[in-house]
């Protein structure tokens, strides 16, 4: 009987399950994490690709190119893919992705 008394207590304590927020408080830090996630990730990388994708269209003949693998270059030659490059006494093929900066334009080099 002291058990049933008990139980009965507990139940007449606990609050009703009445929803006191609305949806859009719910769902506030869900969409919050999702703008921060976009500002810190998503942009920024969209940003890269957009400068990398102007960098390969700019290469052309005689200029001075550095790699992803740390190999710096004069480009020779420019096709769809790939690029020509001379290093030293080496001349490479290489693709375009692999180009990551331009050291120097062809329009500075004088011979």
């Amino acid at each position: 009987m002291h058990v049933n008394n008990f139980a009965v207590m507990l139940a007449q304590a606990a609050p009703a399950a009445a929803p006191s927020s609305s949806l859009l408080m719910q769902l506030f830090p869900m969409i919050l994490i999702g703008v921060i996630f976009y500002f810190l990730l998503i942009r920024p990388q969209q940003q890269r690709a957009k400068q990398q994708k102007k960098l390969l269209e700019t290469i052309k003949a005689g200029d001075k190119v550095a790699t992803a693998s740390g190999i710096i270059g004069t480009v020779i030659t420019v096709k769809d893919r790939t690029v020509s490059l001379r290093s030293a006494d080496a001349k490479f093929e290489i693709l375009k992705s692999s180009v990551t900066e331009i050291l120097q334009g062809s329009d500075a080099i004088e011979s």
